[in-house]
């Protein structure tokens, strides 16, 4: 345990992580000025503001982070399943009590004075229990076993913040697979998301395109040779034989020889022919599975029916499970969309709004896209169109230079750890802040989806700012009793 002089002197707190967060939180609040700021107002330090009210928020993460830094460290280990347990039981009650905001049943009010989201909390309850649980001797996720008690922990929140109508939020916490990944989690499993998304992109963004020369449809088509190609790359990677350049010959040639009789014939739905070849490919895996109880063909037969399966309940989820407003959002994303004033009306207005600030911006409260709040949500989710209308691209540089110099030194720290429990919530760390920090610019500038997740740091809001200080704070705690316990 430190001693007060040692708690107090913060020669063991990381300074560049320190500077890092409190230039962040300055320019965080400065866009929140030029983003809520009224014609008329001049008080930015007024509680009746919405600048004065993150003023306020800031102060009190600054003594959130203080009583972090101060606590003893032994704590965050002990208590991370109690924590976890009653942050679930928290996230479970809160629609019972949580009033309607914009379709969301997340916030609870406490009387006229404040409202806080759980959600936002529970991230960093999530990242202790996922730390508890990958810190345990002879864990091993490339054990099932193990890889789903981890994935437990993760998708319960998951699960329970879905409920609250809040899907957004609910995303963040696939940002921990890439803890997972650090910690022994096989790659494949990355393969598989990243070909979910490429399948998803591409069967829904030319789902109506007619193949010419064919009855069958662009988006359906190219998804299912896809997967016959991913397959082969698989089966190339793991079992690699003879066998696999046959295959691979005899699958182009069927595959081009079958378009062309179609369009000799007149057209018919050659999407069939590519189900078929799959078909006969997962037979054959399983049956090299039955001869050889090789694990790797059964893995590879799955990943051709899951795939398939995919594609194909994405279909309905977009046509008969999303709301109007989330499809339109899904369809304004993968371009089958672009009704400026529907689905694509927040990422238009955000996007005129950055690339109006050219070079060097239009100043400081000069920003007229954000003055006249064509932007909805400017000072929380949009926040970051802010930057580039009033700073301009050196402006929004040099956010990104923040952001990317605090994510690679939390990496930095999480590998010089010397407990395992140090390392994974580090990455922890680093994984949500990456993840936030991606996708909430990446909505700003028409690169993702709108899902509604705050900039850290930036955005207004007591929860989201008071979440990402306890999330970054017991790390640099957990680090300095690592670094005082090497010195």
């Amino acid at each position: 345990m430190f001693t007060l002089k040692e708690r107090t002197s913060g020669f063991y707190v990381d300074w560049l992580v320190l500077v890092c967060y409190l230039l962040l939180l300055a320019f965080g609040w400065i866009s929140v000025c030029g983003a809520s700021h009224e014609y008329g107002d001049t008080d930015f330090f007024a509680l009746t503001t919405r600048s004065g009210k993150q003023l306020l928020w800031i102060a009190f993460s600054f003594g959130l982070a203080f009583m972090l830094l101060m606590t003893d460290e032994k704590y965050f280990d002990s208590l991370a399943f109690p924590l976890y347990l009653g942050m679930m039981l928290l996230l479970l009650l809160t629609p019972l009590f949580a009033g309607n905001i914009k379709g969301s049943h997340s916030w609870i009010k406490f009387g006229n004075v404040m409202s806080l989201q759980p959600a936002e909390f529970a991230k960093s309850i999530t990242a202790l229990a996922l730390a508890k649980v990958l810190s345990q001797f002879g864990f091993d996720l490339r054990r099932r076993e193990h890889f789903l008690q981890a994935a437990g922990v993760v998708f319960l929140p998951v699960l329970l913040i879905i409920l609250q109508r809040e899907t957004g939020t609910a995303l963040v916490y696939l940002s921990f697979f890439l803890v997972f990944y650090r910690e022994g989690m096989t790659g494949s499993i990355l393969f598989a998301v990243a070909a979910a998304v490429v399948y998803f992109v591409v069967g829904l963004g030319y789902a109506d395109i007619v193949l010419p020369g064919t009855t069958a449809y662009v988006g359906e088509y190219v998804v299912l040779v896809l997967i016959w190609l991913f397959a082969i790359i698989l089966l190339r990677r793991f079992v690699p034989t003879e066998r696999i350049k046959l295959m691979l010959f005899w699958g182009i040639l069927l595959t081009l020889g079958t378009y062309l009789l179609s369009w000799l014939t007149g057209g018919f739905d050659v999407s069939v022919v590519q189900l078929l070849m799959l078909l006969v490919l997962v037979l054959y895996l399983v049956w090299q599975g039955l001869g050889l109880r090789g694990r790797a063909y059964y893995y590879i037969a799955s990943f051709v029916v899951g795939s398939v399966a995919f594609l194909y309940a994405s279909d309905v989820l977009m046509n008969h499970v999303l709301a109007s407003h989330q499809k339109e959002r899904v369809a304004v994303l993968i371009g089958t969309e672009s009704n400026v004033t529907a689905g694509g009306y927040n990422v238009h207005q955000s996007m005129i709004a950055i690339g109006s600030g050219g070079l060097s911006g239009k100043g400081f409260m000069n920003g007229t896209q954000t003055k006249l709040k064509y932007v909805p949500e400017q000072d929380t989710d949009f926040i970051f169109c802010t930057v580039g209308e009033e700073q301009g691209f050196i402006g929004t540089i040099l956010v990104l230079f923040g952001f990317l110099t605090l994510i690679l030194r939390l990496i930095y720290l999480a590998e010089r750890q010397t407990t395992a429990f140090g390392r994974i919530y580090g990455y922890c760390v680093a994984s949500i802040l990456l993840f936030h920090i991606a996708v909430n610019i990446g909505m700003v500038i028409g690169l993702m989806p709108v899902i509604g997740i705050p900039l850290p740091f930036f955005s207004y809001g007591g929860s989201s700012l008071w979440g990402f200080t306890i999330l970054l704070f017991i790390f640099l705690r957990l680090d300095a009793i690592d670094r005082h316990r090497v010195h």
